[in-house]
């Protein structure tokens, strides 16, 4: 059985080191221009080479996104930046535009291209023609349903890759391509400057109010309205920790994590569950079962309500809309670990975030789940006691009830 990826997103050196640290197999990331996330820090030229060099040595490939969709007036910058592209040898430009696809051709040849879901590739045809123009995989709109991921590859060259987003953040327009940023604030959302209108607060009259169109009023929209407003255009997040056997038996050869802009906690927390759940499947496809245990880590990480998407249900008839548009913040990344000496079990830590001696937390290491122990004998740097750890980027040692590696996280319960 054929393995598929796990693709993680970065979007700063930090997030990249977590990434390749807790198990992706590939990162995505941008350059400051032309890639569809401005939120995100993005890497300057010379961190997209130290970058590209950091991964490569671990065995992880790197995707650079350049899917805006471009102006005139770019299309000289463009060229330019693609020569240098070339130059530092990703794996994979991700393009969305014609143009932008065969001015990669031209100036970064013999570098793989990955067609972005901006495209908004929903059938087998549009797979195969970008196939028949160069593209070594494609990503599938967002708005695709499992059965439908399945005939497109049976349908299409078995050399050429399917990618699906598998979690974060979905979108209420058609896998991006919205223009309420544009019109509220004159933010281009296609170019990677949504400032996300959807996910603002709108009030009705009363607690709730309908939406019809003249010319069809019997087709009515409820915007319901709760004592922080409505959220008519806020969409859930999406979450298929819980069918990865099907999302495998689907063809899918990428599973693909949005969220650039999210945290390095986020970051590793979603690259382990999905790699480590992923690989428990694939040990034992007969025998596996979905233990809730890669959920529950995924339940830690900043996001809205979770729901599988469109893979089980149709756009027109389950909007996915978030009946409280507010986020479930993460849990409190207070460390990691910078060594350990198995001869003391003391673990030297760098804080993230205030650490209290005799507090409750949890330690993730790549590959596994978190355990649970509690934070005690806290010393500082010098060997002197204390009771908490509360300047950033301070070292401090606890006392440490089994074994850890370098890199492992410690967040609070």
């Amino acid at each position: 059985m054929k393995r598929p990826e796990i693709l993680a997103p970065c979007g700063n050196f930090e997030k990249m080191r977590f990434a390749v640290l807790y198990g992706a197999d590939a990162v995505y990331l941008a350059g400051k221009s032309f890639g569809m996330r401005t939120a995100s820090d993005n890497f300057t030229d010379e961190e997209l080479k130290s970058a590209i060099d950091f991964a490569h040595e671990r065995g992880v490939k790197v995707y650079i996104t350049v899917n805006v969709m471009p102006r005139q007036y770019e299309l000289d910058a463009f060229e330019k930046y693609l020569s240098y592209l070339s130059q530092i040898k990703p794996d994979a430009l991700i393009v969305a535009d014609l143009g932008v696809m065969s001015l990669a051709k031209k100036h970064a040849p013999g570098i793989d291209i990955h067609i972005s879901t901006q495209a908004n590739t929903v059938n087998s045809l549009s797979c195969r023609v970008f196939h028949e123009l160069g593209a070594k995989r494609v990503v599938l709109s967002r708005e695709l349903s499992l059965d439908e991921i399945k005939r497109i590859r049976d349908d299409i060259p078995d050399d050429l890759e399917l990618e699906a987003f598998v979690h974060g953040a979905m979108c209420v327009s058609h896998s991006g391509r919205c223009l309420l940023s544009n019109f509220f604030v004159g933010r281009d959302a296609n170019h990677g400057a949504c400032a996300q209108p959807c996910r603002w607060e709108y009030n009705g009259e009363g607690l709730s109010a309908e939406i019809t169109e003249v010319k069809r009023p019997d087709i009515r929209l409820t915007a319901l309205e709760n004592e922080r407003g409505t959220f008519i255009f806020s969409s859930k997040d999406m979450c298929m920790i819980e069918h990865i056997p099907e999302l495998v038996k689907a063809g899918i050869d990428s599973f693909k994590i949005e969220g650039r802009v999210k945290s390095a906690y986020y970051t590793a927390v979603t690259a382990n569950s999905y790699k480590t759940e992923l690989m428990k499947y694939l040990a034992d496809p007969d025998g596996y079962i979905f233990d809730g245990a890669a959920l529950r880590e995924l339940e830690s990480v900043s996001h809205r309500e979770y729901c599988t998407g469109y893979y089980f249900d149709h756009p027109l008839t389950n909007a996915q809309i978030t009946q409280n548009g507010g986020y479930i913040k993460e849990k409190a990344f207070l460390a990691t670990v910078e060594s350990f000496d198995p001869a003391t079990m003391r673990a030297t830590l760098i804080q993230r975030n205030k650490a209290v001696n005799g507090n409750e937390a949890d330690i993730i290491t790549p590959g596994g789940m978190a355990k649970s122990f509690v934070l005690c004998d806290m010393q500082n740097e010098a060997g002197e006691p204390i009771e908490s750890a509360p300047h950033p980027q301070m070292r401090f040692s606890v006392k440490m009830p089994f074994e850890v590696n370098i890199g492992d996280i410690i967040r609070g319960k």
